[in-house]
Formats: structure tokens, C-alpha cells, sequence
């Protein structure tokens, strides 16, 4: 009996190591050009990391069922030298974070969807840039460094949003519900997590939008601004 629990535990650390993952090349339509977009659709069943580079991407499933691309089109392969990079959550019932910014990772663009509703969920997502310095990057593979130069990672966001919840409590909020956690990627403000959040007082649910001035290279929350919506 010991040694059928032990080979059971082991194999559980096994299987949750792999992480099971898959790759997808992008459909390109379009001309090309300094300003593009690319449009991915992946089905989740609880949490997955979606990596994107040129006209490469991955998925990654971390927990639940395998996660798996359902769609991935671009009008040219993803640069990794642009002026500008936004990442828009379009549908989904759980929550999309962007966690690295290809202009501070090596080219790659990484997102974490979760969803813990139950069972398997279809995502949307756009990646979109402008001022790219070249988008011939068919084919090409970058290395995804462990470890980014800053810090933005799934901890970083979970600071910020403890800090949002705790200043809520405050006030006597309770039940928050965040959506849309990602960068700030206006112009000079690349050290901020911005995104909203739902919460209720008194029987009645009140939305807000957040900001979090971070520290990067240790992962401290500087500041909070909120506004009520």
C-alpha cells in the first residue's frame, strides 16, 4: 500500500510538471506595414499562459484540461521593436492578464487567462502595436527567458489587486470581482498595473477603475489611485 501511495505521488508531481503545451503558426492576412494586430482565440478549462513572438504561439496549460488554440490570425508577424503595444481582452467569462509586454521580453507577448467556473470557455484576445521598427519576423523563434528583466508576473498583479481589495474593505466593500488587470501602456507610464473591479456595499455593487504604480525590479506597490465608475 505505501509503495502503490508513493508511486502515485510521484507520478502526480510528474504530470504537474509537464504543464502540457502546444505551438500554432499565425494565419497572416494582411500587407504588412509599422502598425499591425493580431487576433488569437484559445478554449481554457481553469488556467493556461498564451505566448505569443513574430508569428509564433504557444499555450500552455497550468491547471485544468489541456488548453488549446482555436484561432490565430495576424495582418504580419508580431515585431519586437515598436513604439507602442496594447493588449485588449475581447470575450470570456473569466479574467485576462497581460504578464509580459514584448517590448521587455525578448519579443514575447504573454498572456494568463483564468477561468474557474467549470469546465472548458473560449477566449478572445488582440495584441496590437504601432511605430514597428520591422515585421519580418516570419518563422522566428526568440528565447522566453524564465525570468523577465522586471517584474511583472502573476504575484506582481495579485499585489496590486490586494491592495485595491484592502483599500475597498476599508470603505466596506466585500465580494470584489476584478476584470482587464494589465499594463498601462500610454506613453510614460510603463511602471503602472491599471484595470477595473466590481464590489458590493449595502446590497448594491459599485464598479471601479484602479491604478497601481509599481515597482519593477522587486515587485513593490508604490501607490493606488481608484476612481468610481
Amino acid at each position: 500500500m505505501k509503495h502503490t501511495v508513493l508511486a502515485v505521488l510521484i507520478l502526480s508531481g510528474v504530470l504537474a510538471q509537464a504543464q502540457p503545451s502546444s505551438e500554432m503558426m499565425a494565419r497572416i492576412r494582411g500587407g504588412g506595414g509599422l502598425d499591425g494586430k493580431c487576433t488569437i482565440e484559445v478554449e481554457v478549462d481553469d488556467t493556461a499562459e498564451i505566448q505569443i513572438a513574430g508569428d509564433i504561439g504557444r499555450v500552455r496549460s497550468l491547471t485544468g484540461g489541456i488548453s488549446a488554440f482555436r484561432r490565430f490570425e495576424c495582418t504580419s508577424p508580431m515585431p519586437s521593436d515598436m513604439a507602442d503595444f496594447r493588449f485588449r481582452g475581447v470575450d470570456g467569462r473569466g479574467q485576462q492578464v497581460l504578464l509580459r509586454d514584448p517590448r521587455i521580453n525578448q519579443g514575447w507577448a504573454v498572456v494568463r487567462i483564468e477561468d474557474r467556473r467549470g469546465g472548458r470557455e473560449r477566449y478572445t484576445f488582440d495584441l496590437e502595436w504601432r511605430g514597428a521598427a520591422s515585421s519580418d519576423r516570419s518563422g522566428y523563434v526568440p528565447p522566453l527567458s524564465p525570468a523577465p528583466t522586471r517584474v511583472l508576473s502573476e504575484s506582481t498583479v495579485g499585489l496590486c489587486q490586494d491592495a485595491v481589495s484592502r483599500r475597498l474593505e476599508r470603505d466596506g466593500y466585500y465580494g470584489m470581482y476584478f476584470e482587464g488587470v494589465s499594463y498601462d501602456n500610454n506613453p510614460g507610464r510603463h511602471d503602472w498595473i491599471v484595470g477595473s473591479v466590481d464590489a458590493r456595499r449595502g446590497g448594491y455593487n459599485d464598479r471601479f477603475s484602479f491604478s497601481c504604480s509599481v515597482d519593477f525590479n522587486d515587485g513593490r506597490v508604490r501607490t493606488v489611485d481608484m476612481r468610481r465608475r
